[in-house]
């Protein structure tokens, strides 16, 4: 089994090392294994789910969200609680998706407007 330090954890998954112990202490992942010495040992698993977690997060998940996603991922009882967080959360997404397609239009639609401006200048000039 492959393991990796909490340096490689972190910049694997994006999450700096405090965030990792944040995310271990507040549940959102399960404990980390540690070594005879006491340090922390993240599997292929535990990166897996660190990478999950960044997509949430990315995603604007809150800390609270993510907590008890965290929590109910340790419980494979709590399957049917899981799929309706993440169907919520990717309406979510979908709907902020809608309104930065939106935003988007109106500037494209503004530089579009610039451009034909410069145009106009420009033969304007000639």
């Amino acid at each position: 089994m492959t393991t990796y330090s909490p340096a490689e954890a972190a910049e694997q998954s994006g999450f700096s090392i405090d965030t990792l112990r944040y995310y271990e202490r507040e549940g959102i992942l399960p404990r980390i294994e540690r070594t005879a010495g006491g340090r922390r040992v993240y599997s292929d698993g535990d990166l897996w789910m660190l990478g999950f977690l960044r997509c949430l997060r990315d995603t604007g998940m809150s800390i609270e969200q993510l907590r008890r996603y965290g929590e109910m991922s340790r419980d494979d009882n709590t399957m049917p609680e899981r799929v309706a967080l993440l169907e919520e959360h990717a309406d979510s997404i979908r709907a902020r998706i809608t309104e930065l397609n939106a935003i988007l239009t109106r500037v494209e639609e503004k530089t579009d407007w610039y451009r034909g401006e410069l145009r106009r200048t420009s033969d304007a000039a000639s």
